[in-house]
């Protein structure tokens, strides 16, 4: 493999550190999300650093990161990364398949989150429509999610709330057995 000029003394970026990020232009908002993001895991730990670097651009120094609890691996309070701690607040009201990051000039970004296993065109789709500057479609749309799809998630979501609230004996399928005090 031949490097070209810009490559020589520099490693290469590993591919699995490079964020799949795209954002909308810094002009006036449009829609509800400001772009997409496409973690390679659901480990939002190993997945920040990178992020909250790409972020960082646009931002400034990174606050914190709001996230929905159901979509992630278990995540520390706080998380130090770029030399200072971002807060990390995991809600179950967060609205699925999304991630709001907050600058500490209180600047923020929404991002749609597209679930990590996502087929490689199905998920470069979404994040392009996403990132589209005139783009108002809801996270539902851009993740094309059927009917079926999003009933499905609202039973599943009704369910746990009803074992969180001692309603429910059994617990859910997939839940954790000790229910959050996050809301």
């Amino acid at each position: 493999m031949t490097l070209r000029p810009s490559e020589v003394g520099r490693p290469p970026t590993p591919r699995h550190c490079t964020p799949r990020l795209r954002l909308k232009p810094k002009t006036p908002k449009t829609g509800y999300i400001d772009g997409a993001w496409w973690p390679h895991s659901d480990d939002l730990t190993r997945e920040l650093p990178d992020l909250i670097a790409g972020l960082s651009v646009r931002l400034g120094d990174i606050d914190r990161v709001r996230y929905h609890l159901g979509e992630w691996a278990k995540a520390p309070d706080k998380h130090a990364t770029g030399g200072h701690l971002v807060r990390l607040d995991g809600y179950r009201l967060q609205p699925i398949n999304t991630l709001e990051v907050l600058g500490l000039n209180r600047d923020k970004v929404l991002l749609l989150v597209v679930p990590p296993y996502t087929d490689p065109d199905y998920a470069h789709t979404a994040m392009m429509a996403a990132a589209g500057s005139d783009n108002t479609s809801t996270v539902e749309g851009l993740l094309m999610t059927s009917v079926r799809d999003k009933i499905a998630r609202i039973q599943k979501h009704t369910t746990e709330q009803r074992w969180i609230n001692g309603c429910d004996k059994a617990r859910p399928e997939g839940s954790s057995p000790t229910p959050s005090n996050r809301e």
